[in-house]
Order: C-alpha cells, then structure tokens, then sequence
C-alpha cells in the first residue's frame, strides 16, 4: 500500500494532536522529525516509530531526505515564511500551522513559492473540522434556521488544574507581535475564531475591533479583553468577544480555554456549546426552530477530534488529488480578516475588506 510519508518541523506541544492521525491511519507514517530542542524530538520520535537516524535539529536536513513526502510545519509564526519556501523548493507537500504568515505580502510569496514547485499546500486549520461544528454546518445547509443573519462567538480563557502542560517558551513568543503577528488571543487563537466565521458566514467586508490588554501574573500583557465586530455582505454581522478571567477554573484537558457559538437565522437558532473544553454540561449542539428545542449528542466532542479529522481530510485529498481545506488562498483570506482586527484596534476605525 502506498503510504504518505510524513516529517514534522516543530514537535512542541501541539505536535501531539497533530501526530494522532497520522499514526493511526494505515496510509500514512511519520518518518522523520526536526526541533531545535532534542528534549522535545527524542521523546516523540521514540513513541512514533521515528528512526534515531531521522531526528534532526535543522529543518533544512529533513528536508533534504528523499524519503518525505509531506512536511507537518509547527513553528512559531515569524519561522513560517522561510520554512514554507524552503519545503516548497525542495518539493516537499505542506501542512502549515495557523495562521500562515505575518503579512498577506508573506503569504503570497509562499502561494506563489508552491504554486512554482507544484506541490500541495494547506493551512492548518482544526476548528472547521470539529465534529459539533460540522454537525451545526450540516443542519444548516439542510435549512434548519433558514438563511444564516448574524453570529457570535465567545471565547473564555481561564486557569485550570487538569490543563496540559506547556513550556513557559512555548507561550512567551506569542506576546511578541514581531513573532506572534498580534497577541495570544484575538490574533493567535483568533484565526480559529475568525475561520469560524468564514466557515458559516463568508468572508467579511468590514472588521471593526476593539482590543484591550491585562497584564498577567508574569508581567506578560495578554490581548484581552477584546471585541471583534464584523459586516458580511447582504445585511448580516457578527461579533467575537475573548476575554480572559484570571480566576475563572476551566473544565479542560488541553488549553484552559473554551468556546461558544451562536448562529441566528431567519427561521431559527443554533449553538455550538463547547470547544478547547466544556464549560456547560449541556449537548454540543442546540437547535430552536418553531417552538421546539432539539438537541444533538451523537457525535464525538473532545477538542482532539478537530485535529484528526483536518489531518484525515488532508490524507484523503492527498490520495484523491483533491484541494485540502484550508487551501493556501483561504488562509490568505483569513489572515487578511485577522489583520483588519489588528489594524483596526491601532487605528480606532472600521477597516474594509
């Protein structure tokens, strides 16, 4: 059988999630890894199956096996423009962490570096792939609330007991908006919540932001809280809010961090309850509609489901030579949704699209 032979450039903390279907679907392996700390890349590689032999600490060595075919790309923002145009000239096909680049200006020389050398290029993007927000995608397609006018999204961040453990390294760049592009919140962790709203809504042609700071425990200064308004075409708005409580304890198993979404149509409403975890103990997906509530709990709901499902859609586009999703044109669009957010908060006006 032929397999999709995979290396990882960057095996932090998020390349756990990352890994999971890569290992567990027969037509893909994991065959190489590179991080600048071994401490990071000995671990994995041993419980992947990674030969010794095929543990690097410069990207540009990996790159030069024959060996691999795709390149899972999970460094920091300001690392994603060389390390893509590099794995595009060495032909390597590309998985590439959110959000793409710190400029749409970086972002088409990276298109157009793929572009040249015909390889495949997707941004990463998990949140699309998360089984209730598929499900709340599909009920709407089918016409549950009619035609889709407005949503919100709510973002809390908090403390928690059960959270994973990240390296404090691991969170220092995404303070620094020459590494980061923005802050941890509304530019980072923001693309999912700005893919969100591309995925039910479209691409907006006006952002207007509003974007605070607190100061953390650590002294580092956390963009939050934070408001982010939005205009679609044809008459319909949104809104994210990120807010993070200092003394708010999270039900996690990943970030202490969770999510909810409200989308209101002309016939009804749907939420989505949760995201990083589960606040609410209540079904993923919640639909009004004539009067009657109906809910919906068949479906797996655990924040890692995202993960897999966005790798095992790239395997499957891999195979049938299908576009991946994100394509490398729509994390441009949404890196251009996310920077209006940016520009907007400097500016103090509305930005258009």
């Amino acid at each position: 059988m032929e397999k999709l032979r995979v290396g990882f450039i960057g095996t932090g903390r998020i390349s756990d999630l990352h890994a999971l279907e890569y290992l567990a679907n027969e037509r893909a392996e994991i065959v190489a890894v590179c991080d600048i700390d071994p401490a990071n890349s000995q671990p994995r590689a041993a419980q992947w199956g990674v030969p010794t032999g095929c543990i690097f600490t410069d990207y540009r060595d990996l790159l030069a096996l024959p060996g691999v075919d795709l390149v899972e790309i999970l460094l920091p923002h300001h690392l994603h423009y060389q390390a893509t145009i590099d794995a595009a000239a060495a032909g390597k096909h590309i998985s590439l962490q959110k959000p793409m680049a710190l400029s749409v200006q970086e972002a088409d020389g990276m298109i157009a570096a793929a572009e040249q050398a015909g390889v495949l290029f997707k941004v990463f993007e998990n949140f699309i792939f998360y089984p209730p927000v598929q499900r709340a995608k599909a009920l709407i397609e089918a016409g549950e609330i009619g035609d889709p006018l407005t949503i919100r999204i709510k973002s809390n961040s908090g403390i928690s007991p059960t959270m994973w453990d990240v390296p404090p390294a691991a969170w220092a760049w995404r303070y620094k908006a020459d590494e980061c592009g923005g802050g941890p919140l509304v530019f980072d962790d923001g693309h999912h919540k700005f893919s969100l709203a591309w995925y039910f809504m479209g691409l907006a042609e006006e952002v207007h932001a509003w974007i605070g700071e607190t100061e953390q425990p650590s002294g580092l200064v956390l963009d939050s809280p934070a408001i982010v308004s939005w205009k679609f075409p044809n008459n319909r708005y949104g809104s994210l809010e990120a807010v993070s409580s200092a003394e708010l304890v999270m039900d996690t198993q990943h970030y202490a961090q969770d999510d909810r979404i409200e989308i209101t149509g002309t016939r009804g409403v749907i939420w989505i309850t949760r995201g990083h975890g589960k606040m609410m103990d209540i079904p993923p997906v919640i639909l009004y509609r004539d009067r009657t509530v109906r809910t919906f709990s068949d479906m797996p709901a655990g924040w890692e489901h995202s993960f897999i499902n966005s790798t095992r859609h790239f395997i499957d586009a891999y195979f049938a030579g299908d576009p991946p999703s994100l394509t490398a044109w729509e994390g441009r669009e949404i890196l251009r949704f996310a920077l209006a957010a940016q520009e907007s908060a400097r500016s103090g006006r509305a930005v258009r699209l």
